[in-house]
């Protein structure tokens, strides 16, 4: 990617000229844009790779601070869903910020090596998944050869001496052995029952039994809960 894009949506104008000093120190290539409410920022309907978000928002005709803000965000079909860093002065929002699935979060007022901390986590983490969303698989559908990207692949399923893929938009079934595929997309899925293959990137819950993923699905965890257990925290990580 040839940059970042950046949003700083805070009602103090102080702060946000501050944070937009914080990110020019790090030195990354980046775009930055403020905005003083939440209605300023979803006027402007322009999709970002972070936001800092000021929890306390005050100043939008409608009333809506940064939570409530975040939740509508989560709600959004967007290409690209923004980090999220929650910045406050309140520790007792913290919980509810990884409600909204908030990456991290700034106690005001900001310490820089904290930030800095922070903003490299994040901005790896975009460049990651701006890299996964790259690559493909590339499978033989009917004569001719067709590269399915990754990230539109929720899971995979064996059937019939066929696979299913189940993407975003539809699904594919082709001829081919889920072993082969387990092996080619180790890392990125793990395959949690001899018929399933999941894609890390969406789960969103699992025990001890199923995985959950973040189109509600749910599947039959039959591996070592252990096994899957660490496959997903190394990959998260």
């Amino acid at each position: 990617m040839d940059f970042i894009k950046i949003a700083i949506c805070d009602d103090e104008k102080n702060i946000r000229a501050y944070l937009s000093s914080l990110v020019r120190k790090q030195g990354a290539e980046c775009e930055i844009a403020e905005y003083a409410s939440a209605d300023e920022y979803l006027l402007d309907q322009t999709e970002y790779d972070l936001l800092f978000l000021d929890i306390e928002l005050d100043g939008a005709a409608s009333g809506m601070d940064g939570m409530e803000l975040a939740r509508r965000i989560r709600g959004m079909e967007l290409e690209r869903q923004p980090v999220i860093i929650f910045v406050t002065g309140y520790e007792k929002y913290v919980y509810d910020a990884f409600d909204v699935g908030a990456f991290q979060y700034l106690l005001k007022p900001i310490d820089e090596q904290r930030f800095a901390e922070v903003f490299d986590r994040a901005a790896a983490q975009i460049i990651f998944e701006a890299e996964q969303k790259k690559k493909t698989l590339v499978i033989q559908y009917g004569c001719e050869s067709r590269a399915v990207p990754i990230h539109s692949i929720y899971y995979i399923e064996s059937r019939n001496h066929k696979v299913v893929l189940y993407l975003k938009d539809g699904e594919l079934e082709y001829y081919e052995k889920i072993g082969r595929l387990e092996e080619e997309l180790q890392g990125q899925f793990f395959r949690i029952h001899r018929g399933y293959l999941v894609n890390l990137a969406y789960v969103e819950g699992y025990d001890k039994t199923e995985v959950t993923l973040t189109n509600g699905i749910r599947l039959p965890l039959s591996k070592r809960y252990e096994d899957f257990a660490a496959a997903y925290l190394q990959f998260v990580q």
